[in-house]
């Protein structure tokens, strides 16, 4: 069973969380993260998500690793869609299992956070007056191709 994986359909959530199912585990968490329709006052129309797909989930593995290491007895899955996606299409799924709550719960924000951070995964925005490449998950950074950014 692949705990860390880049699909390009729609994300089971279930699934999921039956990778993180264990004995030793009080609390499973999970992070469900959508596309939404309104980002900073424009309208989003639809996203398209691309990756480095070798190399996103290693990373997301390395990630699991790290939660696995700092946080002894906790277990990960992480599922990122890419391709096109609906407003309210599930984008990313994260689960842990736990043998304690306040555990779960720190391991799955600090997943979120190291994703926007190390994972080669870029989005588009599409909006009603425009688009743009977002070349970073944390959305500082447009991406830019040839000195120009890539719109």
């Amino acid at each position: 069973m692949k705990r860390y994986e880049i699909i390009d359909g729609p994300i089971d959530t279930g699934e999921v969380i039956k990778k993180v199912v264990c004995n030793e585990a009080g609390a499973i968490t999970t992070f469900i993260g959508t596309v939404r329709e309104w980002t900073k006052g424009k309208r989003t129309l639809y996203l398209e998500y691309q990756a480095y797909i070798s190399m996103a989930e290693k990373k997301l593995k390395q990630i699991g690793d790290e939660v696995e290491s700092r946080w002894p007895g906790v277990k990960v899955a992480i599922t990122h869609r890419i391709g096109r996606l609906e407003i309210s299409d599930i984008a990313v799924v994260i689960a842990v299992s736990s043998p304690h709550r306040k555990v779960a719960y720190e391991a799955n924000q600090f997943i979120i956070e190291r994703i926007k951070e190390i994972v080669p995964i870029w989005k588009k925005e599409h909006w009603e007056n425009g688009e743009l490449w977002i070349g970073d998950q944390l959305e500082i950074t447009p991406l830019v191709v040839e000195g120009e950014e890539k719109r």
